[in-house]
């Protein structure tokens, strides 16, 4: 990481991308759905924390588009991905908190690789010369690439797009055992998505419409698993995917049954930052500290 590659600085090449706005610098749009979250017997087993330990605690989840633009359409191609948060209020009074987004990977294997491509998206506006800035990153940087250009169409719903934690962690278990994990947040409607005739049809806002809708008549529901890592598997490179090969192990239930009631005040105080995490839960990959320094920036400047 560069040595001025501090939070802020990352934070500031965010807002120079997408402009300044009284909101978070990215996945500024969203909606907030409250619920519970019911843990496996098998979570238990693989790991101590106290959130695994059986009891039904509360969570609050946040659906959101890409990008710091918080009005964007939720047909917009560059909406993509889409992300999910949760904060679960543990047992014992705390809290903790999860991160994913709806693309089994990230475009930077590093924070400072994360800040470099960033700077090249800054640099390569519409006035840009071409070949721009971004067009040089990219040819010497396929992972960032295939970001930006494989993501899967508009979904139906927030509740039909599987998320995915990119960012390594270790489960320690009762026994002091480690296994590395990695997230993921399957929906139990299934994954679906649509084709561009419908997305011509849809509203700015049909994604917020339709999971009002959706859990006004029923739970909104997700299985989290920990896919564990085997050896060789990289736990400090988020932009390479983990083989589907890999176990996956259920951890549990969200049970999303309705909208939180102030979204306005509720969405701008509540902050999700992956490395919040209970004994038992170590963060793995270096990024994620990065994260949560840059989280915390952002979250000074919304207020």
């Amino acid at each position: 990481m560069r040595a001025n590659d501090d939070p802020a600085e990352l934070v500031e090449l965010l807002r120079a991308i997408f402009g300044r706005y009284r909101a978070r610098a990215a996945h500024a749009k969203g909606i907030l759905l409250e619920g519970t979250f019911k843990p496996t017997h098998e979570a238990a087993k693989l790991c101590a924390a106290s959130l695994f330990t059986g009891a039904m605690v509360h969570v609050t989840v946040r659906f959101s588009n890409s990008t710091g633009f918080p009005d964007i359409a939720d047909t917009d191609p560059a909406a993509n991905p889409r992300g999910f948060a949760a904060k679960l209020r543990l047992p014992d009074g705390t809290a903790s908190d999860v991160v994913a987004h709806g693309f089994n990977g990230f475009p930077a294997a590093t924070a400072g690789e994360f800040g470099a491509f960033l700077r090249a998206v800054a640099a390569s506006g519409p006035g840009a010369a071409r070949p721009t800035a971004l067009d040089g990153y990219l040819a010497d940087h396929p992972a960032a690439k295939a970001f930006l250009t494989t993501q899967r169409p508009a979904p139906m719903s927030w509740a039909t797009v599987t998320y995915y934690g990119v960012n390594a962690f270790r489960f320690v278990d009762a026994h002091g055992r480690s296994k590395a994990v990695r997230y993921r947040f399957v929906p139990r409607a299934g994954e679906h998505f649509l084709d561009e005739p419908t997305i011509a049809t849809k509203r700015p806002n049909y994604l917020t419409d339709e999971i009002t809708a959706r859990v006004d008549q029923g739970p909104v529901l997700f299985d989290w698993f920990a896919q564990l890592a085997a050896p060789g598997d990289a736990l400090d490179d988020p932009s390479t995917a983990w083989p589907e090969s890999r176990t996956l192990v259920a951890l549990g239930t969200f049970n999303l049954v309705r909208k939180a009631f102030d979204q306005e005040a509720e969405g701008r105080a509540i902050t999700f930052s992956p490395g919040n995490v209970p004994a038992g839960i170590e963060p793995a990959d270096p990024m994620i500290r990065a994260r949560d320094a840059a989280y915390g920036v952002s979250v000074r400047e919304r207020q």
